[in-house]
């Protein structure tokens, strides 16, 4: 098996392609009308929430952990409810993104540090 070892930053030679940067206005375009339609919805933290529990389901179906989103949602709004080992890991990747979200949201970037406590 061979290591993989990631090119060193700066990259040499041209990153900033044509192709990249007309994706990148689509993408901006495209970012710019989630904005919009977020605004619009009452509160927030619904889209959110539920996108994060999406995401931790998907996410740790990679790693053989396979939950239901229907035990996600009660494990979320019952929370003396006796969890499967399933739903707690996600419940826990959950959690992990929140605190990477809240942390990224407050100092407008991301640190060593604060990896290390989100992976805490």
């Amino acid at each position: 098996m061979t290591t993989y070892f990631p090119a060193t930053l700066p990259l040499e030679g041209l990153v900033e392609s044509k192709k990249i940067l007309k994706k990148l206005i689509s993408a901006h375009r495209y970012l710019a009308e989630l904005k919009g339609v977020v605004a619009t919805i009452p509160n927030e933290a619904i889209l959110i929430n539920t996108l994060s529990l999406q995401e931790a389901k998907d996410s740790s179906e990679i790693e053989n952990i396979i939950t239901t989103h229907d035990e996600l949602f009660k494990a979320e709004l019952f929370a003396d409810m006796v969890k499967s080992t399933a739903a707690k890991e996600v419940s826990l990747y959950v959690s992990a993104l929140r605190t990477g979200f809240e942390l990224v949201e407050k100092t407008g970037l991301i640190t060593n540090n604060h990896i290390i406590t989100i992976q805490e």
